[in-house]
C-alpha cells in the first residue's frame, strides 16, 4: 500500500497484523524500508457504499488499546 506522509513523500507500507478491539477492526502497517521500525495503526471503516477505507488512529486512548491488543497477539497476554 502506498501513502503520502505529512511532507508529501510516498511511503510504501505492508500490513503486518489485523487486530480487533471491541469488534472494531484495525490494521497495523509497517514500512517496506527494512531500516525503519515504525508501525502505524489504521482503523478499518466502511464508507456509505460499504467499501473499506483506512483511517489513521489519532486518538491516544484508542491507539493504546490497539497497541495492547497487538502485543497480546505477538507475545500472549500483556498487562
Amino acid at each position: 500500500m502506498k501513502f503520502k506522509d505529512e511532507d508529501g513523500n510516498v511511503v510504501e507500507l505492508e500490513a503486518v497484523a489485523r487486530v480487533y478491539v471491541e469488534e472494531q477492526e484495525y490494521l497495523v502497517l509497517a514500512p517496506l524500508d527494512e531500516n525503519s521500525e515504525d508501525e502505524f495503526v489504521f482503523r478499518v471503516d466502511k464508507d456509505s457504499e460499504g467499501k473499506e477505507e483506512l483511517n489513521a488512529v489519532e486518538d491516544d486512548v484508542e491507539f493504546l488499546k490497539v497497541k495492547k491488543e497487538y502485543k497480546n497477539l505477538l507475545y500472549g497476554e500483556v498487562e
